[in-house]
């Protein structure tokens, strides 16, 4: 897979999760860490959550169990939060 095909499908996979908002977070860190962003999409999405053996709900509950245990990322937890009612999980199944 080439780097634009690993972008493109890194968006795609990005915005089904994120309810379309993958530009905002893009925007977001545009000013501070344009890279970062660049490999939030093609590594991040592109490469490792597109993969087939779990689940967008699978992959939330366990990023969410990984925040929650790391402690001081609340802005990233809030996000992966809203991500998972996206995704399908119950307010429920996330506590």
């Amino acid at each position: 897979m080439t780097e634009e095909e690993r972008y493109a499908l890194g968006l795609e996979t990005m915005n089904a999760v994120n309810d379309g908002s993958a530009q905002k977070v893009l925007d977001g860190l545009a000013d501070v860490a344009p890279e970062l962003a660049q490999q939030i999409v093609s590594w991040g999405f592109g490469e490792i959550y597109s993969r087939p053996a779990l689940g967008p709900r699978d992959r939330q509950l366990l990023t969410i169990g990984m925040l929650t245990a790391l402690g001081g990322c609340e802005p990233q937890l809030e996000l992966h939060i809203g991500t998972a009612l996206n995704v399908g999980l119950t307010p429920e199944e996330i506590v």
